[in-house]
Protein backbone atom coordinates (compact mmCIF):
# COMPACT_ATOMS: atom_id res chain seq x y z
CA UNK A 1 0.00 0.00 0.00
CA UNK A 2 1.03 3.70 -0.88
CA UNK A 3 0.97 5.98 2.27
CA UNK A 4 1.25 9.77 1.27
CA UNK A 5 2.44 11.49 4.47
CA UNK A 6 0.37 15.49 4.06
CA UNK A 7 0.01 18.15 5.83
CA UNK A 8 -3.83 19.57 5.08
CA UNK A 9 -2.82 23.38 4.67
CA UNK A 10 -0.29 22.16 2.16
CA UNK A 11 -1.40 22.96 -1.44
CA UNK A 12 1.08 20.45 -2.48
CA UNK A 13 0.23 17.75 -0.51
CA UNK A 14 -4.16 18.85 -2.08
CA UNK A 15 -1.99 18.71 -5.72
CA UNK A 16 -0.54 15.60 -5.16
CA UNK A 17 -3.39 13.60 -3.79
CA UNK A 18 -5.56 14.91 -6.41
CA UNK A 19 -2.84 13.50 -8.64
CA UNK A 20 -3.19 10.46 -7.36
CA UNK A 21 -7.46 10.37 -7.36
CA UNK A 22 -7.05 11.29 -11.21
CA UNK A 23 -4.69 8.32 -11.81
CA UNK A 24 -7.21 5.93 -10.27
CA UNK A 25 -4.04 5.34 -7.84
CA UNK A 26 -5.20 3.86 -4.02
CA UNK A 27 -3.15 5.48 -1.13
CA UNK A 28 -3.51 5.95 2.48
CA UNK A 29 -3.14 9.62 4.01
CA UNK A 30 -1.09 10.10 7.45
CA UNK A 31 -1.45 13.30 8.48
CA UNK A 32 2.40 14.30 9.36
CA UNK A 33 1.95 17.26 11.78
CA UNK A 34 0.18 14.39 14.25
CA UNK A 35 1.59 11.40 12.74
CA UNK A 36 4.91 12.32 12.83
CA UNK A 37 7.82 10.06 11.23
CA UNK A 38 9.84 8.06 13.71
CA UNK A 39 13.49 8.55 13.51
CA UNK A 40 13.85 5.03 12.94
CA UNK A 41 11.26 5.49 9.66
CA UNK A 42 13.45 8.27 8.55
CA UNK A 43 16.83 6.44 8.62
CA UNK A 44 15.04 3.27 6.96
CA UNK A 45 13.49 5.95 3.92
CA UNK A 46 16.08 7.53 3.33
CA UNK A 47 18.12 4.87 2.41
CA UNK A 48 15.25 3.41 0.43
CA UNK A 49 15.77 6.82 -1.36
CA UNK A 50 18.63 7.08 -2.29
CA UNK A 51 18.73 10.62 -2.03
CA UNK A 52 20.95 13.19 0.07
CA UNK A 53 19.10 14.06 3.61
CA UNK A 54 18.66 17.27 2.72
CA UNK A 55 15.77 16.43 -0.15
CA UNK A 56 13.49 14.78 3.69
CA UNK A 57 13.65 19.06 5.00
CA UNK A 58 10.90 21.16 3.88
CA UNK A 59 13.48 23.65 3.29
CA UNK A 60 11.05 26.44 2.08
CA UNK A 61 9.01 25.92 5.89
CA UNK A 62 8.88 28.66 8.42
CA UNK A 63 10.04 26.32 11.17
CA UNK A 64 12.87 25.06 9.00
CA UNK A 65 13.87 29.20 8.58
CA UNK A 66 13.07 29.80 11.86
CA UNK A 67 15.20 27.18 13.17
CA UNK A 68 18.28 28.64 10.73
CA UNK A 69 18.95 25.21 9.98
CA UNK A 70 20.08 25.95 6.36
CA UNK A 71 23.37 27.28 8.40
CA UNK A 72 23.42 24.40 11.23
CA UNK A 73 22.76 21.75 9.22
CA UNK A 74 26.46 21.01 7.36
CA UNK A 75 27.54 20.72 10.64
CA UNK A 76 25.10 18.54 11.99
CA UNK A 77 26.03 14.29 12.02
CA UNK A 78 23.72 12.25 9.74
CA UNK A 79 21.88 10.81 12.69
CA UNK A 80 21.54 14.29 14.69
CA UNK A 81 19.34 15.71 11.21
CA UNK A 82 17.37 12.36 11.71
CA UNK A 83 16.98 13.01 15.21
CA UNK A 84 16.09 16.55 14.24
CA UNK A 85 13.45 15.79 11.50
CA UNK A 86 11.69 12.90 13.75
CA UNK A 87 11.21 15.95 16.15
CA UNK A 88 8.55 17.60 14.29
CA UNK A 89 6.63 16.52 11.42
CA UNK A 90 7.14 20.17 9.95
CA UNK A 91 10.09 19.73 8.98
CA UNK A 92 9.74 17.37 6.90
CA UNK A 93 9.60 17.50 2.84
CA UNK A 94 6.06 17.06 2.13
CA UNK A 95 4.33 15.35 0.28
CA UNK A 96 6.06 12.49 1.40
CA UNK A 97 5.41 9.34 -0.51
CA UNK A 98 5.99 6.07 0.94
CA UNK A 99 5.35 2.45 -0.31
CA UNK A 100 7.15 -1.07 -0.06
CA UNK A 101 9.50 -0.17 -2.75
CA UNK A 102 9.92 3.74 -2.87
CA UNK A 103 10.33 6.81 -1.14
CA UNK A 104 10.00 10.13 -2.62
CA UNK A 105 9.84 13.56 -0.50
CA UNK A 106 7.65 16.32 -2.57
CA UNK A 107 5.73 16.25 -5.49
CA UNK A 108 7.10 16.47 -8.89
CA UNK A 109 4.41 15.47 -11.29
CA UNK A 110 6.53 13.84 -13.91
CA UNK A 111 8.52 12.19 -10.95
CA UNK A 112 5.92 10.30 -9.48
CA UNK A 113 4.35 9.57 -13.10
CA UNK A 114 7.67 7.70 -13.41
CA UNK A 115 7.33 6.13 -10.30
CA UNK A 116 4.51 4.90 -10.24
Amino acid sequence: MTTILCYEKCTTCKKALKWMDEKGLAYEVRPIKEEHPSAEELREWHEKSGLPLKRFFNTSGMLYREMALKDKLPDMSEDEQIQLLASDGMLVKRPLLVSDELVYPGFRESEWERLL
